[in-house]
């Protein structure tokens, strides 16, 4: 018998899948046969898709909201549609773009078609990785370029540190007081007491 599958992928967990949840609305039936994975689709280890495939059998129908959904870089959505059209023998259909379905054209034209269209998204779809993360670059060159700091701030040392740092060595003080002093946690204040040592040798 034949079965109908979903597969929906958003990139991390706090995006949301609902638009693509939508579009499988009344062709899926919701739950055991329609399969969610919440992570980057730069590569292929991930558990519900590979459960899906698992589950696959000949002539068994698939549905996906865009093409991009098997991933984004273009060897690998090849790679794919292969294993699942050729060694699973399913059809898919790419709900965004009619073109890519299957169950129509299974002649020699219909296939030659096919193939040209899955060709030109799947370059597509890379392509635009390729411009995000460039343009996500360039912000970030940008911002730097503005003084913008990222990451977490700098935890600011009290400006008697050397004379902290003194004491210490001199045991006059524990390092267990001299990190109170400080204010700081006992990794801070050793990681900072290597950059102090370090800038006293240089100088």
């Amino acid at each position: 018998m034949v079965k109908t599958y979903g597969y929906v992928r958003v990139s991390s967990y706090d995006q949301n899948e609902d638009r693509q949840l939508t579009a499988l609305q009344g062709i899926v039936t919701p739950g055991k046969n329609i399969f969610i994975d919440k992570q980057s689709g730069k590569d292929f280890d991930r558990p519900q898709y590979k459960r899906m495939v698992r589950k696959l059998k000949k002539d068994d129908l698939l549905y996906i909201k865009s093409i991009d959904r098997l991933g984004r870089n273009y060897a690998e959505i090849q790679e794919q549609w292969r294993l699942l059209t050729k060694e699973k023998g399913i059809d898919i259909v790419v709900l965004d773009m009619p073109l890519l379905d299957t169950r129509r054209g299974k002649d020699l034209m219909g296939t030659f078609l096919s193939d040209i269209v899955l060709q030109v998204l799947s370059f597509a779809a890379e392509n635009e990785r390729i411009n995000i993360h460039q343009r996500q670059a360039e912000g970030i060159a940008a911002a730097k370029a503005r003084g913008v700091q990222f990451g977490r701030p700098q935890i600011k040392l009290p400006d008697h540190f050397g004379q902290i740092v003194q004491a210490w060595e001199r045991k006059e003080i524990t390092v267990h007081e001299a990190i109170l002093q400080c204010g700081v946690s006992e990794s801070t204040f050793y990681r900072r007491l290597r950059r102090y040592r370090q800038e006293q040798k240089s100088t």
